[in-house]
């Protein structure tokens, strides 16, 4: 049965802040134990396809009794290889209509976008969701695109016709103005990957996601 994507607190695992993949695996645990809702395994180039296989299958297993979905990034094979829940591609990867058709419909699909150029250009039918950004300057992505801002955020935000995560340099100092554009949620990396205590810096990012939305009614 296909889990229920949850995008409130969206990690995004990097390998080198985590330690390899034991440092994902136990992260990724502590971090579901801890309020995260969706887990993505994002590529790196330093990882063999074999790799990143296994890395995989380690995270499916984490996750196999809860109901967090593990999405995977870029790697349409890797994603099929070991049924994960859906896959996430940029838009130097796959086209949406090629992954869309390779991966069917009992997955989850994400695209990532950062101009109002990309998001009109969506093929809504085939998108389950977003990843917008970077919203602020991220040292944790080589190719990342310039900076959005707040302001580009909300407009990307009230046009956009399905659900999204901001991404991109976002912490618990500065989660609040994001989640009050009215955005579903927000995707993490080094704010969660990497951190002395990760129970506590997940405990923390979801505490300041909560009260943000109940300050707009959310």
């Amino acid at each position: 049965m296909k889990k229920q994507l949850d995008l409130t607190l969206y990690l995004v695992l990097d390998p080198l802040l985590c330690g390899g993949i034991n440092g994902m695996v136990n992260t990724t645990k502590i971090a579901v134990e801890n309020g995260v809702t969706a887990v993505q395994l994002r590529s790196e180039q330093d990882y063999s396809g074999k790799n990143w296989y296994h890395a995989a299958l380690a995270l499916k297993e984490v996750l196999s009794n809860t109901p967090v979905p593990l999405l995977i990034n870029d790697h349409v094979d890797i994603a099929l290889a070991i049924d994960a829940d859906g896959v996430h591609v940029g838009q130097s990867d796959l086209p949406v209509e090629v992954t869309r058709r390779l991966i069917g419909n009992d997955k989850w699909l994400g695209l990532s976008v950062s101009n109002l150029a990309q998001l009109e250009s969506v093929p809504w039918q085939l998108v389950d969701y977003l990843g917008i950004g970077p919203i602020f300057p991220t040292t944790t992505k080589k190719d990342a695109a310039t900076a959005t801002g707040i302001d580009q955020l909300t407009k990307l935000v009230n046009t956009k016709q399905c659900p999204a995560v901001a991404i991109g340099g976002i912490g618990v100092n500065n989660l609040t103005e994001v989640v009050q554009t009215g955005i579903e949620g927000i995707a993490v990396v080094s704010a969660i990957c990497g951190q002395a205590d990760i129970a506590k810096a997940t405990s923390e990012l979801i505490k300041k996601i909560r009260q943000a939305k109940e300050e707009i009614g959310v």
